[in-house]
């Protein structure tokens, strides 16, 4: 299940209907469908639409979404940093991002537009999140560098990122919850700096 951490009011969200209702007030929508026993998680793209041909199509039919693929990230794939050098900059896009995870875990960063403070949303497989157009974001992947997810988009190409030019990401390091919770303490790089001292 997802988690949340505002790293700024050393807070963190665990529950999934606390999750859905903060998200929300983002206009980011959250859920969760079954993976375990669904589908091999290595299977096809094929196989993988097929399995879950009917969420898909409910997704399509709601959010405007025409294609949907299967993104397949391992710490392997040739040219990986440069991808991820791609996403993990403060960016928006011109539609909805949106992701339905596999296997692996990855973590979005949210900096939303009301002067409310950065917070991050770290997936896994299960997780069902819909970021808006418009969002200011970035993504990275947690420390095993792998995630499998559908993406729906509203366009045939896909989207692009549209830079902010601001440097905030680099202020933030992808620390993910990970199997045990002594990984939930992130902090904003000058807070730890500050603690080091």
């Amino acid at each position: 299940m997802a988690h949340i951490r505002i790293p700024s009011a050393d807070r963190v969200i665990h529950d999934a209907d606390s999750i859905r209702h903060f998200l929300l007030s983002y206009g980011i929508h959250y859920d969760r469908w079954p993976v375990a026993g669904r589908i091999d998680r290595d299977a096809s793209q094929e196989e993988i639409l097929a399995a879950y041909a009917s969420e898909v199509e409910a997704l399509k039919q709601s959010g405007g979404y025409i294609t949907a693929d299967v993104v397949n990230v391992t710490p392997d794939v040739p040219g990986l940093q440069e991808m991820l050098s791609k996403f993990n900059q403060e960016h928006r896009h011109a539609e909805d991002e949106v992701r339905f995870i596999l296997k692996g875990r990855g973590i979005f960063y949210i900096n939303p537009e009301n002067g409310d403070p950065v917070f991050s949303i770290e997936i896994e497989a299960g997780d069902l999140i819909n970021v808006p157009a418009g969002t200011k974001h970035w993504f990275d992947l947690c420390a095993d560098r792998t995630i499998r997810a559908i993406r729906l988009f509203r366009e045939k190409a896909g989207w692009t990122p549209e830079y902010t030019g601001d440097a905030i990401a680099s202020g933030y390091q992808p620390l993910c919850f990970g199997p045990t919770p002594i990984a939930t303490k992130g902090f904003r790089l000058e807070q730890a700096a500050a603690i080091a001292a």
